[in-house]
């Protein structure tokens, strides 16, 4: 008898310690670790002095909605929160998630940094004006014609990694002590001009390429090339030594040419 009572007792004891061991497990806090694997990316946390190079980059300021594709521990998305914007970050790990708002609680901003679970391929974020991204080049590249359809002047500044065939806008590397992911590249989402304009001077042609844009001008019956460039909804181009500058406005440019004595207004509208 005292035996069988030794050996429940041990069985015991050996329950309430492993019952306990779980317990513990289940309500200690999950820490990320540097190059967990993920849906779509591993995890590689942008280093701080890059989280605000890439905030002033892009010019972030509280009239702005920040979005973070695959938003790892919410740092992009609360950096912004704490500049006064309205910020929300998408991330397919529901432990990241969890942690991102426990982070964005103990920053005091809470109600400005958003964080959803969710496939960044599958988010809605047409509203944003900036989006604060640190994802492979080929994450980039299957997002890329949904980051050319948000409204022109969206900024997008990316972490080390350039979207395939656009060339930034700007770009800049920390110096210093910085030893990896140092280089930030901003892109500005251009309005889409291309077809065929008519202007006063005559009929205007372009084909664009994210921001640049080439074509012909013709008037008089005679044709003369055209180069230039778009920042945002703002147009400049050059054509037999004027200069033309506009403001895209829907289907219609309005701007000034340049020339000796001063400027002329004109108005641009699209044929096609």
């Amino acid at each position: 008898m005292k035996v069988l009572t030794r050996q429940r007792t041990w069985t015991l004891t050996v329950a309430v310690a492993l019952t306990a061991a779980i317990a513990f497990a289940q309500q200690k806090p999950f820490t990320p670790e540097v190059g967990q694997a993920g849906k779509d990316v591993v995890w590689v946390p942008t280093p701080e002095e890059m989280v605000q190079k890439m905030m002033e980059m892009a010019e972030v300021t509280p009239q702005d909605f920040v979005v973070d594709l695959g938003s790892g521990d919410g740092r992009n998305v609360i950096a912004a929160a704490k500049r006064g914007a309205q910020s929300l970050g998408v991330e397919y790990n529901p432990d990241m998630v969890a942690l991102s708002k426990r982070l964005a609680a103990e920053a005091g901003v809470p109600d400005k940094a958003q964080f959803v679970q969710g496939d960044m391929y599958q988010a809605e974020f047409s509203k944003a004006t900036v989006l604060a991204l640190f994802l492979l080049p080929s994450n980039l590249l299957q997002l890329r014609s949904k980051f050319a359809d948000l409204r022109p002047g969206t900024r997008i500044v990316s972490n080390t990694f350039a979207i395939q065939d656009w060339t930034p806008d700007k770009t800049e590397t920390i110096v210093g002590d910085c030893t990896s992911w140092c280089t930030a590249m901003l892109y500005i989402v251009p309005a889409k001009v291309e077809g065929t304009w008519r202007l006063p001077q005559g009929e205007l042609s372009l084909k664009q390429t994210f921001q640049t844009v080439v074509g012909t001008l013709t008037a008089a019956g005679k044709s003369t090339e055209v180069t230039g460039k778009l920042r945002g909804t703002q147009i400049t181009w050059s054509s037999a030594g004027q200069e033309y500058a506009g403001v895209v406005r829907g289907n219609q440019i309005e701007g000034t040419t340049r020339n000796g004595s001063g400027s002329t207004s004109w108005v641009a509208t699209r044929a096609n």
